[in-house]
């Protein structure tokens, strides 16, 4: 069942988009990531076409579980990574995030299937869902290591309202989700490392790792398919891309910024700096 009762079926269907849309509504996260990646497997087979009549309705919210508890940002606790506590909640946060890049990854796949893009744009998209899939899995073995699982402590939605705010425009969603919230996570997880390995988590620092290596892949996705869009429309990308943050993300971009990460993943500080809080 889905988070409005309705029947998730546990095959992807005969289209690409039915497949992301079923895996999107799956509430139990063991079917959720099992249809990603066998949507995944199936696309790159060209066992599916994009799209089918028989393909339900994209859900304005994904499935989930009764538990985490969602409540606004300011009331998650900050805890020391020193601890066992902390770096529970630490994973759980991750865990939360990488959930929300499934889902973000499918639905940019199945809400604008029905956009001339070029297949290669899915395939890019189902590299992603398929790699965040596996990064769930991955942290929330880690949280069963530690005697916790992912929904013990509360969560935030914004990762979530980010995507809802940028339904109907394509070029919106890829610079607010790819080029601002993931390019974030090359920011802020080479520190994280190093945090890590201060207190010899070395199990959790080759998670880390892994995710910060597939991230730089993912905003180079996202930059890839931003400039091409840019480029089909005759815009200029830095201009477009500033529009659209101002008008779709809340707030100012916050230092300090990764710019090596961010350049090899094709976005320079042209594209950021301006927007940045301590721009001048």
């Amino acid at each position: 069942m889905n988070s409005e009762g309705k029947p998730v079926e546990a095959s992807g269907g005969t289209s690409l988009r039915g497949g992301a849309i079923r895996a999107i509504l799956a509430d139990d996260l063991d079917l959720k990531v099992r249809l990603t990646r066998e949507t995944a497997t199936r696309w790159f087979a060209r066992t599916l076409s994009v799209r089918s009549p028989l393909d339900p309705p994209i859900p304005e919210r994904p499935g989930r579980p009764q538990k985490p508890q969602l409540v606004p940002p300011r009331m998650l606790k900050k805890r020391s990574l020193n601890t066992q506590a902390g770096r529970i909640a630490l994973m759980h946060a991750l865990a939360h995030i990488e959930l929300n890049a499934i889902d973000l990854a499918l639905d940019i796949v199945a809400r604008f299937a029905g956009q001339p893009v070029p297949r290669s744009f899915f395939d890019g998209w189902m590299r992603v869902a398929d790699d965040e899939a596996r990064h769930f899995t991955l942290l929330r073995n880690r949280l069963r290591a530690l005697n916790a699982d992912y929904g013990d402590l509360p969560a935030h939605d914004g990762l979530w309202q980010a995507a809802h705010q940028t339904r109907n425009n394509l070029e919106a969603r890829l610079a607010v989700v790819p080029l601002i919230l993931e390019a974030r996570g090359l920011d802020v997880t080479p520190s994280l490392i190093d945090k890590m390995l201060e207190t010899g988590d070395t199990d959790t620092v080759a998670i880390l790792d892994i995710i910060y290596n597939d991230e730089k892949r993912h905003v180079a996705v996202g930059a890839k398919w931003f400039r091409f869009f840019c480029a089909r429309n005759r815009v200029d990308p830095v201009a477009r891309f500033q529009e659209l943050v101002r008008v779709n993300f809340r707030g100012d971009l916050k230092p300090p910024f990764n710019d090596l990460a961010r350049a090899e993943a094709g976005l320079t500080p042209s594209f950021y700096r301006a927007l940045s809080s301590l721009s001048t």
